[in-house]
């Protein structure tokens, strides 16, 4: 007894006495001493009970292979061991006479259910999203692809926290040497890493410029988009505390695809797609444009709105680009506003808001009714993209093509578009060009960014692998 109650008292030390974890002494066939542990918090007990009273039955009937007909593994006891299973939601019976343990999988995992990302909705096909439970997502993913060519392999990254990254891909489609680059990148991420807590950090290691405005892995926490990648080639990378799903390699235009491109009518479908890669121009460039014409080139423009135009401008205390950056930052803060505020006082933020840039700073002077013009358009055309992380990109380039615009005009925003341009061409994602078709320059496969192409003719889908490492 007494052996038993000091080996109870270790084992609560061992998890610091939390009072989640149980340690209990309970009775068992042929077994002087056995405890049951488990974390309260990740497990259901009626469940545990319950396949406990069937072992019990199962161990008095056959001493040495009950093991082998139940959801059990019994294998020596070792403390590490035994802190692992606890840690991951197991349940474990110890056999203190034998030096046994008894292992049972039965985890109950918090999560949500799988509803349709609040960041991603589309108007029609599937409105099912990925929850934090990895068990889940892979499985809404292996009922979309029913084939046994889909590789799920996994890395524990983090020598404190111990998280789960997985990787997914058809072995058959895959180019393998981007197979190889995530895993080798994750092998060095599981050597530096003591905690992983997002999948940003996951991002991190796996982008190649991970200071460039342009993210270099796709995130999603849709499955149909993740089902669709992964059929064009790509590799799926996710964890087991986060729905988010990274995809890569990827291209700068696959982040203006959207699911309802391929939900809807091949018209309708092409000139959404036109639509979004021009609000691109229209979000990085129109702000600059306007402050090159009114600061620089105002001969361009028609006498009657060139007047118009001067006559608002000269009623403003400063430059064309203090105003565009006083609208800018209101229509940021707004907009940080909505996102952390409760979802009741989103709509008093946005009607404040409206009123206070559409009407009280012009009629007080601070701006011009032409630039809320300009800043309206732009904060929508940049809403236009499906992704977010595009979304962010876009609203922080058109800043120093403001300043560019400022300082010289149209030949500033010239300036500043090759400079965007060479960034683009130097821009990999996982080994492969991230501004393809265009460089390396791919006539067929240029349409496809713009059109989308009737099931009717199929055709494979841009995509930023070479086909030609694809496996045979």
């Amino acid at each position: 007894m007494l052996l038993l109650e000091s080996m109870i008292d270790k084992l609560k030390s061992t998890f610091y006495n939390s009072v989640d974890f149980t340690a209990k002494e309970i009775s068992w066939p042929n077994e002087e001493y056995a405890i049951l542990c488990y974390y309260s918090s990740m497990v259901n007990k009626s469940d545990v009970q319950n396949q406990i009273n069937v072992l019990k039955v199962q161990a008095s009937v056959d001493e040495e292979k009950w093991t082998e007909t139940m959801a059990a593994v019994k294998e020596p006891f070792q403390m590490e061991k035994f802190v692992d299973y606890i840690c991951h939601g197991e349940t474990i019976i110890l056999l203190l006479t034998e030096k046994q343990m008894v292992h049972l999988t039965l985890p109950e995992i918090p999560h949500r259910s799988p509803d349709e990302p609040i960041n991603e909705h589309i108007l029609r096909g599937s409105h099912e999203g990925f929850v934090e439970n990895v068990d889940v997502n892979i499985g809404l993913i292996r009922k979309r692809i029913r084939m046994p060519n889909l590789v799920v392999n996994k890395m524990e990254v983090g020598k404190e926290t111990k998280t789960d990254v997985y990787y997914m891909y058809l072995d058959n489609v895959a180019n393998q040497q981007s197979v190889s680059e995530v895993e080798s990148k994750l092998k060095l991420m599981q050597e530096k890493t003591k905690s992983l807590y997002t999948a940003g950090e996951v991002g991190d290691y796996l982008e190649e410029s991970v200071y460039s405005p342009f993210p270099q892995m796709l995130n999603t926490e849709r499955p149909d988009r993740v089902f669709a990648n992964l059929v064009e080639g790509k590799i799926a990378v996710f964890t087991n505390i986060s729905p988010t799903v990274l995809l890569g390699p990827v291209t700068f235009f696959s982040f203006y695809q959207s699911p309802d491109d391929y939900n809807g009518r091949v018209l309708v479908g092409s000139f959404y797609r036109m639509v979004r890669v021009f609000s691109f121009l229209t979000a990085v460039f129109l702000p600059a444009f306007y402050i090159a014409i009114v600061s620089f080139h105002f001969e361009i423009l028609p006498i009657e709105l060139s007047k118009k135009l001067r006559l608002d401008i000269s009623e403003i205390p400063y430059r064309p680009i203090i105003e565009a950056m006083i609208l800018e930052i209101i229509i940021e803060l707004i907009r940080e506003a909505s996102v952390r505020l409760p979802q009741a006082i989103v709509q008093t933020i946005g009607i404040v808001g409206g009123l206070v840039i559409g009407n009280v700073i012009v009629t007080a002077g601070l701006v011009s009714n032409m630039m809320v013009i300009i800043v309206a358009l732009t904060a929508i055309s940049s809403y236009v993209v499906p992704s977010v992380e595009m979304n962010m990109s876009i609203r922080i380039l058109r800043f120093p093509f403001m300043l560019a615009a400022a300082l010289a005009g149209f030949f500033g925003i010239v300036i500043g578009g090759f400079v965007l341009f060479i960034h683009l061409l130097n821009l990999h994602s996982l080994k492969s060009p991230y501004f393809s078709p265009i460089v390396p320059f791919e006539p067929k496969k240029i349409k496809q960014i713009f059109v989308r192409g009737p099931f009717v003719k199929p055709s494979p889908q841009t995509s930023s692998f070479d086909p030609e490492g694809r496996k045979k």
